[in-house]
Order: structure tokens, then C-alpha cells, then sequence
């Protein structure tokens, strides 16, 4: 047949002349389980993200800290696939899926690109939530990307930096006091480990500065720490955090914020200032805009966060062919932690290659069953060699709860490099003085500032944002 009198090849032939295509959004932990896990299916594989690496994002705040490098918690993620042959990955950010057509579309810098897909699994994870005040972003970064980190710790050291040359005491008391937002996992992490920078590592390294004088608060608007964990889990880290000079305040909603400071409302209705250059934003997550791109195209409810209310077996209502799992989607109240995601992405991949390989014997696909999430625990470092861990009823804290985190930190890491680097930034940061990461750079910490004006698309007049190493400027030169 000539080519001219050929049938027009429609997305439904191309579907049945090549092997099962499975798509995959995100290279998260949901995403990059569920590539791995279709590994010896009978199935093509294309994993489109919009970064390069596979972010292990639960020590992203010991890159802000100097503990870690990035390298060391965000290898490639074509690395990681590149012995799966089955697997592809296109660099790209999805702004569109077709339901219908079966069809996502993603675009790097100019370059546009369609993708098909007869499984999808969508895995875009979620970002940081301001609570509809998104210019809070300016002055206080959360905590979701390399990015965040690296600002972050460019902000942390230039603060000491900046502190050494300034002579007015207010101004050195702003600089030297950190705030932390949020009292999760997170924020606690985050604020024991900025305090153990104050007091252990960088102690001495100052001649005008004590940087133990610095001032650590841990901020929240909920009635306790960690709330979820159990009371006495939390109060066991709030005592720990207290002793190592850690300011906590809770019941305390953050009104407002700015450069140098921020508006703080108690829960008895009094409103106060505290000072403060450097301000870090874990208090909330929003689940990725694509949720509500599949809401909208299927019908399905999303919760407050954005996430999509699924089925139980973590499809999309009226598509048993779209798979959503992670921080993206809502099902029987579970947490937007990593080992739901990594259960989740293994369960739809697993789904699939059940499926496929019962089309290719002849037979029905199997039914399919119920997603049963295991809970493995929870856990929250608080300072070198204190945590606390809740697995089931069992509570631990103190030294043993931190040999348990570092073990299971450990066993997620992605790679035998990265968990052998990672050991001895661990034993060079937990057992001496010293961080091998305290490296700053002015790219780095401005980059939030070049990029507010590389996007705002006309001459801008507003003030800049805000620079960890250098003063803030009143408007653009």
C-alpha cells in the first residue's frame, strides 16, 4: 500500500502497535518506585520530570545546614534507570494532560512535547503552601526543593556573616535571630540543626559575634510539637529543643512578613513583631496543580491541599487506566509521607504488569485489589543523637530512636555512592565539630531575586527580595 493511500494512523491503531506504553509524572519517591518496580514488566516505560535527580527530600534540611552536599541526597535519575531498559525519562514540567486522548503534554525552555500512554501513574508530588499568602515566598523559603536548600543555607551563614560586620545591636540581634514556621518533622529538624550550628560548629569562627547568641524560635499555630505524633513523643522532643536554646512558641499564627521581620498572632488574640532576616516556611504542603487538571477532566473530588480523592485502588474515578499516588493523592486519611508514595507507586505499577501480562495469555485482568498501606513508623531527628520514633504502639526517643532513623535513612537512599557519602558527611558532621558544607555562593542565595525579575515580564519598580549577602536595596537600581 503507498503511503498516500495508507490509514490515517489514529491514537487508538498507534495504541495497538506498539508495547504497552506507561507514563509516569514525577520522579519523586512515587514515581521513581514505580519506574523501578515495572522493570522486568513487558511494558515501555517514560518518566517525565522537571528536574534531572531524584530528590530524597526528608534530609533536605541538612543541605540547607551544611551537612550534606546536594549530590549526596539528588542523584540522577537517568543514572539511576540507566541499567533499566525499558525506561526512558523526558526533562520537562507537565502543564497538560488529556484524559481522553490519553495524551500529556510537557515543555523545557521552548521545546513543547506530547506524550502518549496507555497507563499513567501521576506522581507530581506537592509544594510548599503559604495559606494564600504566596508573597511570603519572597522573605521565608520552605523546604521542597535544592533550591530552597541551597538559599536556605546561603541565608543561615550570610546571616553570621553579615552580623560579624554590622556594629548596631539591633541590627546584629535581627540578623542572629532564626525563625522557623512550622513545628512538624520539619521545622523541628530544621531548628535543632540551626541551633547546633549557632552553638557547636561555628563557635569560635567569629571575633565580633558570639554565634552562640543566637536566637532559635520554632513557631506554630497548633497547641503542641509534632502533632502527628504522640503527646509524649512530642513533648520529649520540645524538651530536648529547649535545652539546646530553641525558643518555642505555639499557638502563634504567623499574620505577616517581610524582609526583616514578621506579624504574629497569639492564640489569646495578642498581635506582636518579631524581628528577624532570616525566616524559613514549613508549615504547610499543597498537593500539585495537576490535581486539579484531573478533577476537573474526571469529576473526582480534591480536599483542601489539592489532593485527588481516589478509588481504592489508587485510580482515578471513571479512568482505571490513570494511577495517582503520593503527596497528590487523598485516600482513608493518609499521611503525605514517603512510604505512602513508594507503597503507592510500587501498588500501580504492579496493577499494570498484572494486567498486561494477562491481555498477552489471553486471560481477563485480574481484579484488582484493595491498596493496603503498611505503616512502618514515624520519625523526627531532633539534634545529633536524639530523635523520637513511633512504630505501631512502640515509642522510642533519645539515642536508640537516631540509630533507628539514621538506619532507615540510610536503607531509602537511592545508590551505593550516595549512601557511602552520606556516612561520612554523617560521621564527620555528628562526631566532631565540623561541616564539610558550608560552602555559600551569591548565585545561590540571590538566585530567588534574579528570578523575580527574569519572570516579571515588564521594568519592575517594587522592592527587591531579599539577599542574604548583601543589604537589601530600598528599589531596583
Amino acid at each position: 500500500m503507498s503511503a498516500s493511500n495508507a490509514p490515517e494512523l489514529t491514537p487508538a491503531l498507534a495504541r495497538r502497535l506498539h508495547r504497552h506504553h506507561v507514563v509516569i509524572i514525577g520522579s519523586g519517591f512515587g514515581g521513581l518506585f514505580a519506574a523501578k518496580q515495572l522493570r522486568k514488566a513487558n511494558v515501555d516505560v517514560t518518566l517525565i520530570a522537571k528536574t534531572t535527580h531524584h530528590l530524597f527530600q526528608p534530609l533536605l534540611y541538612q543541605v540547607a545546614t551544611g551537612i550534606l552536599s546536594e549530590g549526596e541526597i539528588a542523584p540522577s535519575t537517568r543514572m539511576i534507570l540507566k541499567d533499566q531498559p525499558n525506561a526512558s525519562v523526558i526533562l520537562g514540567e507537565v502543564n497538560g494532560i488529556d484524559l481522553d486522548n490519553r495524551t500529556v503534554t510537557s515543555q523545557f525552555l521552548e521545546r513543547v512535547t506530547e506524550t502518549s500512554y496507555d497507563s499513567l501513574i501521576v506522581a507530581a508530588g506537592s509544594g510548599q503552601s503559604y495559606f494564600g499568602n504566596d508573597h511570603f515566598a519572597e522573605y521565608a523559603p520552605g523546604m521542597k526543593t535544592i533550591d530552597d536548600a541551597l538559599e536556605l543555607r546561603g541565608r543561615i551563614i550570610g546571616a553570621f556573616d553579615q552580623a560579624e560586620l554590622a556594629t548596631d545591636p539591633a541590627e546584629i540581634e535581627r540578623l542572629l535571630t532564626f525563625v522557623v514556621v512550622g513545628a512538624g518533622p520539619t521545622g523541628v529538624e530544621m531548628a535543632g540543626q540551626i541551633a547546633e550550628l549557632a552553638n557547636t560548629t561555628l563557635n569560635g569562627t567569629f571575633r565580633h559575634i558570639d554565634s552562640r547568641s543566637a536566637h532559635v524560635i520554632l513557631l506554630d499555630a497548633a497547641p503542641k510539637v509534632l502533632p502527628p505524633f504522640a503527646d509524649s513523643l512530642g513533648q520529649a522532643a520540645a524538651k530536648r529543643l529547649t535545652k539546646m536554646g530553641v525558643d518555642i512558641q505555639l499557638g502563634a499564627m504567623v499574620t505577616d512578613l517581610d524582609a526583616n521581620g514578621l506579624t504574629v498572632k497569639d492564640s489569646d488574640g495578642t498581635v506582636r513583631r518579631i524581628s528577624s532576616r532570616t525566616k524559613v516556611w514549613s508549615a504547610g504542603v499543597a498537593a500539585s496543580p495537576l490535581g486539579k487538571t484531573l478533577a476537573e477532566q474526571s469529576g473526582a473530588p480534591i480536599d483542601r491541599a489539592g489532593r485527588v480523592l481516589v478509588e481504592k485502588d489508587l485510580s482515578l474515578p471513571g479512568h482505571p487506566e490513570v494511577f495517582v499516588v503520593g503527596d497528590m493523592m487523598a485516600l482513608d486519611k493518609l499521611p503525605g509521607v514517603a512510604q505512602v508514595a513508594i507503597q503507592g507507586g510500587r501498588y500501580a505499577a504492579r496493577v499494570i504488569s498484572d494486567g498486561v501480562e494477562a491481555v498477552r495469555s489471553g486471560k481477563d485482568a485480574p481484579e484488582r485489589k484493595d491498596f493496603k498501606y503498611f505503616d512502618k513508623g514515624s520519625m523526627a531527628t531532633v539534634s545529633r543523637f536524639s530523635a523520637v520514633a513511633q512504630v505501631g504502639p512502640i515509642k522510642v526517643t533519645g539515642f536508640i530512636a537516631w540509630v533507628m532513623w539514621l538506619l532507615v535513612h540510610l536503607l531509602y537512599i537511592v545508590g551505593f555512592r550516595s549512601r557511602l557519602t552520606t556516612v561520612i558527611s554523617w560521621l564527620t558532621a555528628f562526631f566532631s565539630k565540623s561541616r564539610g558544607q558550608l560552602a555559600i555562593t551569591e548565585q545561590q542565595v540571590d538566585a530567588r531575586r534574579a528570578m523575580f525579575y527574569f519572570t516579571a515580564g515588564e521594568p519592575v519598580t517594587a522592592p527587591e527580595p531579599e539577599s542574604a549577602t548583601r543589604p537589601l536595596q530600598a528599589s531596583r537600581p
